[in-house]
């Protein structure tokens, strides 16, 4: 199934939100991230859908928006999936804690200009 760069942006919306939502709800920290192998495998299945959806959007809606970081987005998502040298959890859990937040409001906003 081809998506708009619209429908793109909703499911990447809906994967950040539901993953920072689990988060909060479970009180999960850094900590339990570095250290837990099945919360790791919690956060990749979200992290590899945003990745893809983020890669598949339209070269001209990326152009058109270039304060989200697209490309490496989609490149955490590439290197999760291929475990190029590992996985470095300590980047994972600053992407998920620092960095998502961030990228869930700059996509909420993008989709209300849509």
């Amino acid at each position: 199934m081809k998506y708009s760069d619209k429908q793109r942006l909703q499911k990447i919306f809906e994967n950040a939100d539901k993953l920072l939502n689990y988060i909060s709800e479970h009180n999960i920290k850094k900590e339990n991230l570095l250290n837990d192998y099945a919360l790791q495998w919690l956060v990749t299945t979200p992290l590899y859908n945003i990745g893809e959806h983020i890669y598949h959007l339209s070269d001209e809606y990326k152009n058109n928006h270039t304060e989200v970081p697209w490309l490496m987005i989609a490149g955490l998502r590439h290197r999760l999936v291929h475990n190029y040298d590992g996985t470095n959890w300590n980047i994972i859990a600053e992407v998920v804690f620092d960095e998502l937040p961030t990228l869930a409001n700059q996509i909420k906003l993008l989709l209300q200009e849509i």
